[in-house]
């Protein structure tokens, strides 16, 4: 059942914004809103259009794939909600086609110059918090929306504290509605909310994921997301690589979660965090298996295991997944603030990168202060990674040899 907050009136250009940002948590109805806006746009329905059809359309989100699976094809997608005769996918050429003629064309962040020559009447853009490059992908679809008397777009997404949502925001040309989860409740499947709420309640991550609320950098906080986004970027050839592992205590389902972190070393000597496999709580087995493949695809050189919890239970449990997999063990002598500490000097001065943005890690980092994370919870992902630079960086007895990897 559609909900007051999924409108917005048809444009008035002498008293509205002519652009619409919708913030909200997962499963607010993001996606549903932003289908039935295109449809509306393509077939001149109210409330979204005042009787203009809208005849070319840009699709805009993470991934080509993210397009197609999520805003296209997917349960709350265009193709999904459309009554009558729905538009078909053209996957060679990327776009969705309609009886009328009108054609709604994907993109993907990862490609900005994608976006060079193309021209539109409106645009959508999902998840815009995700995108690779936000701020060239954004900027130029806003060259290309000049077609019609008066171009519009929406955003749709779950806010992060990056630069551009901070941007639009603030932007008078852009109308801001902010949806719940709970609001759609009625539209969720039964105890999703309970679930997540009784696991994320209180903490940043409720407020963020659920509640749709840009949730700024902790100020005592040991990395801050100017730091990661500086971190972000290209690196050197590959030379020492390993697999870090911090497991739960328990395999109950209210356990922590098991850190698992891929950094390597690159030939300029510096750290590069190469992906964040953390597995939630799971068996032992589970977790055991994840690290041994993540070790045998980045022909890695060990896996740290952080033994503290475990002890020699945590080797066997790897070794009965591949008894050859050589596996350091690390011990936590120091709280975790002090250990982090080092790593976080690192990251500013610039001795670690991270290959490819990472989401929950980073929130992880950027919530961490002199307490822990905000709401008590354990700093798995965290935890993992700082084994990984200590052992890259700040342990090291020697400098690795130096590889490619494909």
């Amino acid at each position: 059942m559609a909900r007051g907050r999924q409108y917005r009136p048809a444009w008035r250009p002498d008293s509205e914004p002519r652009n619409w940002l919708v913030v909200g948590g997962r499963g607010s109805g993001k996606t549903r809103l932003g289908a039935e806006w295109v449809n509306a746009l393509v077939r001149g329905f109210p409330p979204f259009s005042a009787g203009t059809r809208h005849m070319r359309i840009a699709l805009v989100g993470e991934t080509l794939g993210d397009v197609r699976e999520v805003m296209v094809d997917g349960p709350s997608g265009i193709a999904a909600i459309s009554r009558w005769s729905r538009p078909r996918y053209e996957p060679t050429r990327r776009r969705l086609l309609w009886d009328s003629g009108a054609v709604a064309q994907a993109f993907s962040s990862e490609d900005p110059e994608s976006l060079r020559g193309p021209q539109f009447e409106a645009a959508w853009c999902d998840e815009l918090a995700k995108w690779k490059n936000a701020d060239a992908c954004f900027d130029m679809l806003q060259f290309g929306l000049r077609l019609g008397e008066e171009p519009r777009q929406l955003v749709t997404t779950t806010p992060r504290p990056m630069p551009l949502v901070r941007r639009l925001l603030g932007d008078p040309d852009f109308m801001v509605t902010r949806m719940r989860t709970e609001e759609n409740a009625d539209n969720l499947a039964e105890g999703f909310l309970a679930a997540v709420r009784a696991r994320y309640a209180g903490t940043r991550r409720a407020r963020q994921e659920l509640d749709g609320e840009l949730i700024e950098d902790r100020p005592d906080a040991l990395w801050n997301r100017a730091m990661l986004e500086a971190a972000t970027g290209a690196h050197g050839a590959l030379g020492r690589i390993v697999v870090a592992v911090d497991p739960p205590a328990t395999a109950r389902r209210t356990s922590d979660a098991c850190g698992i972190v891929v950094a390597g070393l690159d030939d300029t000597d510096r750290a590069v965090v190469l992906e964040d496999a953390t597995l939630a709580a799971a068996r032992p087995q589970d977790w055991a298996a994840r690290a041994v493949a993540l070790y045998r695809r980045y022909e890695a050189d060990c896996i740290v295991a952080e033994v503290n919890q475990g002890g020699d239970m945590v080797a066997a449990v790897l070794r009965t997944v591949d008894p050859a997999v050589p596996v350091k063990e690390v011990r936590a002598s120091r709280g975790k603030w002090l250990r982090a500490e080092p790593v976080a000097a690192l990251y500013a001065q610039g001795r670690v990168v991270h290959a490819a943005r990472l989401p929950e890690l980073e929130d992880e980092m950027c919530d961490f202060g002199p307490d822990g994370l905000s709401g008590g919870r354990s700093p798995d992902r965290m935890d993992a990674l700082v084994w990984a630079i200590h052992d890259l960086l700040l342990g090291r007895a020697m400098r690795p040899r130096i590889r490619n990897l494909s």
